[in-house]
C-alpha cells in the first residue's frame, strides 16, 4: 500500500474533486484533474501533491510512484483482491494525471486517444 502522505492527499485530493457533478463520469477525474493543476500552480507547503512538483528528484519521483503503484496493481489482481486492485487503481490514476500535468497534456488528450482507438 501506499505510504500515509500519498494517501492522505490524494484521498483529499479526490474529496475535493467531488464538489463537482458527479452524475457525469467524466466529472470526476476532470474534478481531480483541475484540482492538481490548481496545486501545481498554488503550491501549498502541506500538499503532497505539490510535493510532487517541487521535489529534488523531479519527474523522476512521480515516475516511480507511477512504477509502485502499477506493481501494486499487479498484485492486488493476482491476489485477486478486488477491494486493493480499486484502490491502487486509483493511486496509479491520480500519480499518473500528475504526471499529465507535469508534461502539460490534459485529460481530454488521454480521452481524445483512447477514443481514436476503436
Amino acid at each position: 500500500m501506499s505510504d500515509d502522505a500519498d494517501t492522505a492527499d490524494a484521498s483529499e485530493t479526490v474529496a475535493d474533486a467531488e464538489g463537482g457533478d458527479t452524475d457525469d463520469p467524466e466529472a470526476v477525474l476532470d474534478s481531480l484533474f483541475a484540482t492538481i493543476k490548481q496545486r501545481q500552480e498554488e503550491l501549498p507547503e502541506d500538499s503532497y501533491t505539490a510535493s510532487l512538483f517541487t521535489h529534488e528528484k523531479g519527474e523522476n519521483e512521480v515516475l516511480e510512484k507511477l512504477g509502485e503503484e502499477a506493481t501494486e496493481v499487479i498484485l492486488a489482481a493476482k491476489d485477486d483482491d478486488l477491494e486493493d486492485l480499486q484502490y491502487e487503481s486509483a493511486d496509479f490514476v491520480y500519480h499518473l494525471l500528475v504526471l499529465f500535468a507535469m508534461k502539460d497534456l490534459t485529460v481530454d488528450d488521454l480521452r481524445d486517444e483512447l477514443e481514436s482507438r476503436f
